[in-house]
């Protein structure tokens, strides 16, 4: 007999056998062939599908207990699924071996493609992970998509509040504390595994507990918005560093050697808590200044005279617009609101019962004010107050905007212009 071609498998064919009796692994191999002999036609014969290589080497397994036989049977096939459906269906029709009662039940038939797949995509994503870790020159060229699927794989939810953390929170004994989800994740891209975020302006009890244990540095944006978080989690938790990403920055939004250098010149609590004093002294104080000056200003007469001694004739100016005054409860609500909406870049818009008619990110209000043709009462919102902004909300009759600060002088408009200071 001339040497047969390996076979090339695309299923194996698993089934297990019982047999009553004590027989040999030849005898479970000769019962197969000589009992499905003619069974399926001479294009299924088992001896002639193994002699052209379409059935591989039968592997019979089988073991004796207590006067019983039990094993496995393992065929491998390059036939299509019907056929190989059909050989396994085959298997079972065998009931008796030797003298022995005997049952045989095909427990699956696998796709040797699907396991080998599996195997690749798996292997893949271990080369993939190894290759990110390296920080290989060519890592920056991979896809920014296949990047945060990297990322996100890391990032894990910490603690009952649920807050997003880096996946070495329980082993460090030093944790950055970030605002948001975005800032763990942009410290997880470049290797920063120990931070855990805030998810909001007031301070979590996950953070508070973590507080008493560990080592604690507050990573805040450059903004004012990172200020007013500062103060929040100083006044309640056990901090002992703080830094600040670069003014005007994000913390999701700075690059690796940002993030290094803002951690390297870290400051101890208790010089930040000195530094925000000052700057709300220096605030009131230039405040004061200003409006001592402008009381002391005397008011003199600039018109030119005519030859008469009379002064020329002028048309009166129109009466400066006049902004509504803002009630206790209003400010209130105003304040309260603000607070809220610190670190989100978003914006409230307020009907005239001061219920709340929607949401929307502030790089979309002037859209959306337009869009809304009248019945808005009040805007706050987590910005500056612009020039655009305030001439739009005129024409809609707002009566209200409510920001961080304002680049627009409050007699300017007939709007009434609110900040942080004011409330």
């Amino acid at each position: 007999m001339g040497k047969i071609s390996p076979v090339s498998s695309k299923y194996i064919v698993h089934a297990t056998i019982e047999i009553e009796g004590v027989v040999d692994r030849p005898d479970v191999i000769g019962a197969i062939f000589g009992q499905t002999e003619g069974l399926l036609g001479s294009e299924l014969e088992l001896r002639e599908l193994q002699r052209s290589g379409r059935i591989g080497r039968i592997e019979v397994n089988v073991d004796t207990k207590t006067g019983k036989t039990r094993g496995s049977i393992i065929i491998p096939s390059s036939l299509d699924k019907a056929e190989t459906s059909i050989v396994g269906a085959a298997l079972e029709i065998i009931e008796r071996i030797g003298p022995c009662n005997a049952k045989i039940i095909v427990t699956k038939i696998e796709d040797v493609r699907i396991s080998k797949r599996t195997q690749v995509v798996s292997r893949a994503k271990e080369l993939l992970k190894q290759m990110m870790e390296n920080v290989m020159p060519d890592s920056q060229e991979l896809s920014d998509e296949v990047a945060e699927s990297v990322r996100v794989l890391e990032i894990q939810t910490y603690g009952k509040d649920r807050l997003p953390a880096g996946p070495g929170i329980d082993e460090s004994d030093e944790i950055l504390v970030v605002e948001g989800r975005a800032d763990v994740l942009n410290l997880l891209k470049h290797g920063i595994k120990n931070s855990i975020a805030m998810n909001g302006t007031s301070v979590p009890e996950t953070v508070k507990e973590l507080s008493k244990k560990k080592e604690i540095t507050a990573f805040v944006d450059g903004d004012r918005g990172g200020n007013l978080i500062l103060k929040q989690l100083l006044s309640v938790a056990d901090v002992d560093y703080v830094t600040r990403a670069p003014d005007g920055k994000e913390v999701e939004e700075i690059t690796k050697k940002e993030i290094h250098k803002a951690v390297r010149g870290r400051i101890s609590a208790e010089q930040a808590k000195l530094e925000l004093g000052k700057d709300v002294e220096k605030l009131a104080s230039v405040s004061n200044s200003i409006r001592k000056q402008s009381m002391a200003t005397p008011q003199t007469s600039t018109r030119p005279s005519t030859p008469s001694g009379r002064p020329p004739f002028r048309r009166p100016e129109p009466p400066k617009p006049t902004a509504k005054k803002v009630s206790v409860e209003e400010k209130k609500k105003f304040s309260d609101m603000l607070e809220n909406l610190v670190g989100t870049r978003g914006a409230h818009v307020l009907d005239d019962k001061l219920n709340i008619l929607g949401k929307v990110p502030i790089t979309e209000l002037e859209t959306t004010i337009k869009s809304l043709s009248g019945g808005v009462y009040a805007i706050v919102f987590d910005g500056s107050i612009e020039r655009n902004l305030v001439k739009t909300a005129e024409i809609s009759n707002v009566k209200f905007l409510v920001g961080m600060d304002s680049k627009v002088k409050p007699q300017e408009t007939k709007v009434s212009l609110l900040t942080v200071n004011d409330l």
